[in-house]
């Protein structure tokens, strides 16, 4: 059995022990230990809390989330975290028995089988892919304002496409960077989330709680069911992110028991941070009515312009411009190592090359090359083109954990009993069905609730469309190349 790549310090024998187990779970599992295993639990958390992001989250669609459904939008938060607290807890009962590079790719492939399993990652790749573009992309707008430079449709792609190099670059250097970097980013996220929401609620509040209750006139014209509902994509477009965590289980001290206690960090603190901001920006909100009518089309930035004044305001566009790349460094690290585990099974075209590692970083740079490159390219359309295609990147993300829970169910049909370090126990069975009747439900949301951009039936209806588009071209791959298991000769156990 191949020694786990350690760094070069003496291990203690505890470490040993420990390095040897995960190394024996590792090959039990089928492969053998290459990437470096250097991770504890804040380090994995650090990873998945800068995928989840409340801060990218927040600032990116809480205009969206006022003008839809008013302040009460609010009380989108606890609905969409119980369902994805379903998901989080079917998640690590799986991860914790099978704590493999590329998550939901190898767990749906041991749940149900390599076809299941092919589709499941391929819609989960292209929809990290299409994030990884849609983080980068609107960078500009804080990062022009912050360094004096005119936001234009060029300074935007250059912004985008220099974040993402510079991520590439990152992961590149090995996991001990990305958690440096992850754990950066990790603090600009309270910053920019706790310590800014409380500020406001302490400070600058202009209404009492109680305005979390009130519509402020939102929904008037087709009932408020359908306002809140569409304003559910708020909370739908923050939390996730938590998979990451098992995204990058080889890289983990102890993964059966830290991935999943990591997961459930990420989706908690995750919570707190989303909470405090929300609650925090609400409440200074000066006019409810106004954004509601349209008068007032960027209520966040006029917050944040009357509450913390010019300096101020360059401190907060600091946090969220490192939010923003901490967030798309941890998305394209995820990415990167689903691309890997597909490669290291032989069931994508150059297999060969995306599954060589470095011999020094021991990370896979044609790997890192694709979730690159592909996202660079993604940035480099027509902006109206690009918005159309980040239409697909939360939708994606959500078929593929359904996938996942919708494995869990058939896995135990067929008699898988879970034997990780965690389980649900007789709670197991319930919880899945739960989570995919929130999932399914958020599925339909995303589908007849994102905003449209345009008037035709494509525009209308192009969440649903571009699902059936990506997962035609999966159906294709796999009809014309026959993708089959292959695992490279060196992860042979």
């Amino acid at each position: 059995m191949a020694p786990s790549p350690q760094s070069k310090q003496t291990a203690s024998p505890v470490q040993a022990d420990q390095a040897s187990a995960d190394a024996a779970q590792l090959a039990a599992l089928g492969y053998r230990q290459h990437l470096t295993r250097a991770l504890g639990l804040w380090s994995n958390f650090a990873v998945g809390f800068t995928y989840l992001s409340p801060l990218v989250g927040v600032y990116s669609v809480f205009n969206y989330g006022l003008a839809t459904g008013g302040p009460a939008f609010f009380w989108t938060i606890p609905v969409v975290l119980l369902g994805q607290g379903l998901v989080m807890l079917t998640f690590a009962e799986v991860s914790s028995q099978y704590p493999l590079a590329g998550g939901i790719y190898q767990w749906a492939k041991r749940l149900v089988g390599p076809r299941y399993a092919w589709m499941a990652g391929w819609m989960y790749t292209c929809a990290l892919l299409v994030t990884v573009a849609s983080v980068a992309y609107p960078i500009a707008n804080y990062a022009g304002p912050l360094l004096g430079y005119r936001v234009t449709h060029g300074t935007t792609v250059a912004t985008a496409v220099a974040v993402i190099a510079l991520c590439a670059i990152v992961n590149l250097l090995g996991v001990r960077r990305l958690a440096f970097a992850a754990n950066i980013g990790v603090v600009a996220e309270v910053l920019g989330t706790v310590g800014l929401g409380l500020y406001l609620l302490f400070f600058h509040h202009r209404h009492g709680a109680s305005a979390l209750l009130h519509t402020a006139g939102a929904g008037r014209a087709g009932g408020y069911l359908g306002a809140f509902l569409a304003s559910c994509l708020f909370a739908v477009w923050i939390f996730y992110g938590f998979e990451a965590c098992g995204d990058i289980a080889e890289e983990v001290k102890d993964p059966s028991r830290k991935v999943p206690r990591a997961m459930a960090m990420t989706l908690g603190v995750g919570a707190l941070a989303t909470v405090v901001l929300t609650m925090g920006l609400v409440l200074a909100v000066p006019d409810f009515g106004a954004v509601i009518g349209g008068t007032s089309t960027d209520p966040l930035g006029d917050v944040l312009a009357a509450s913390l004044g010019s300096s101020g305001s360059k401190v907060a566009l600091g946090l969220i411009v490192i939010g923003f790349v901490s967030c798309t460094l941890a998305i394209q690290a995820a990415a990167t190592r689903l691309v890997y585990s597909f490669a290291r099974d032989g069931v994508i075209i150059g297999a060969g090359k995306l599954s060589k590692l470095h011999p020094t970083s021991h990370m896979p740079p044609a790997a890192t090359a694709v979730t690159a490159v592909i996202p660079a390219a993604v940035v480099f359309l027509p902006s109206a083109t690009v918005t159309r295609i980040i239409t697909f990147a939360v939708v994606g993300i959500y078929v593929g954990f359904q996938s996942v829970v919708l494995a869990s169910l058939i896995g135990r049909a067929r008699g898988w009993r879970p034997a990780g370090s965690f389980t649900l126990g007789r709670w197991g069975t319930s919880v899945n069905l739960a989570a995919l009747i929130y999932g399914i439900t958020a599925i339909v949301v995303l589908s007849i609730k994102t905003p449209p951009n345009g008037t035709s039936f494509l525009e209308r209806w192009l969440v649903p469309v571009s699902v059936a588009v990506v997962a035609a071209a999966g159906l294709l791959y796999m009809a014309v190349l026959r993708p089959k298991e292959n695992i490279a000769r060196r992860d042979q156990v």
